[in-house]
């Protein structure tokens, strides 16, 4: 495999399109944009200088070439990456009309976030060979990969994408059934319909809130992850349920129903404008961090 067809050039799009080029895949786009390559030039060095901090240089970077013309972008390639928009119409259609351009054998992966895999393929005269592998923002630099079938993908399909992912240092998951949100979003937004409730009942400020997890269960989970943090907190994970189920139990029974309402968005977006300034400092501080710490994490991380 040594040609890799994208599908869509935004956010997304772009990362994985650096991501696949510095581990020495030839990268072939299509997005129909005329400002698509000039926005990925604007980024293209600090995306590198990222992948380059976080996985040493890059021994022989593959090419990025930017077409307009579908066809001839996919002309070729060993596996495609979908990045369009996250709507049903648009990646059924999508995924039916990149199937029309590459040979019967090539995996056509979707990095939609919240879309079932069993509806994207349902358009397609290949369904097999569908499967989805949601990144995550910033993805040149995050290292999980979320991987699943739909209904009509064949069983080997996922294992043999997550290939294509470990062989540029993604940390990919698999699924074993569909589900919205998948892993990551689903306790990403737990956490976050509590961190919402908390704000919106006056309990602490967006601020502590933030500071709260960033703190508290961040640097552990964000090391070992939570079953293996919480087992570090007792002698194992069966004297950790002994000693603090109730105490989550108690948790769980309490925690509060937030939905985003009208009311709820003006408080949450109020109250959070104020710490997102300067976007821009706050991104680059933040992939900075990131690297840094997935540098660390790669090394004493367990998982």
């Amino acid at each position: 495999m040594k040609t890799i067809g994208i599908v869509g050039f935004g956010v997304i799009g772009q990362r994985w399109a650096a991501a696949f080029a510095h581990h020495g895949f030839d990268v072939r786009v299509h997005d129909p944009d005329p400002e698509a390559p000039a926005r990925f030039a604007a980024l293209r060095d600090g995306l590198f200088a990222d992948l380059a901090e976080l996985h040493g240089p890059a021994i022989a970077p593959g090419e990025i070439e930017v077409f307009d013309d579908m066809a001839e972008a996919l002309a070729g390639v060993d596996y495609v990456q979908e990045s369009g928009p996250e709507a049903l119409d648009l990646k059924q259609a999508l995924l039916a009309e990149i199937e029309r351009h590459v040979e019967d054998e090539v995996i056509i992966a979707s990095s939609s976030s919240a879309l079932l895999v069993t509806e994207m393929q349902a358009r397609c005269a290949r369904p097999e060979r569908i499967v989805l592998a949601h990144p995550f923002n910033p993805a040149h630099i995050m290292p999980l990969v979320e991987i699943v079938g739909g209904e009509q993908t064949a069983p080997d399909v996922p294992a043999r994408a997550r290939a294509v992912y470990d062989a540029i240092g993604k940390k990919p998951v698999l699924l074993t059934r569909e589900i919205t949100g998948h892993l990551a979003l689903r306790l990403m937004g737990a956490m976050w319909r509590e961190a919402i409730a908390l704000l919106r009942d006056g309990v602490a400020s967006v601020e502590d809130i933030d500071r709260a997890f960033i703190y508290g269960p961040g640097p552990k989970w964000g090391v070992q992850g939570a079953f293996i943090s919480n087992g570090l907190n007792a002698e194992g994970m069966a004297e950790f349920l002994r000693k603090y189920g109730q105490t989550y139990e108690d948790i769980w029974a309490d925690l509060g129903d937030a939905t985003l309402n009208a009311e709820t968005r003006e408080i949450v977006a109020t109250a959070a404008e104020r710490l997102l300034q300067d976007r821009e400092a706050l991104r680059a501080d933040r992939d900075a961090a990131i690297v840094s710490m997935l540098k660390l994490i790669g090394e004493r991380g367990p998982l």
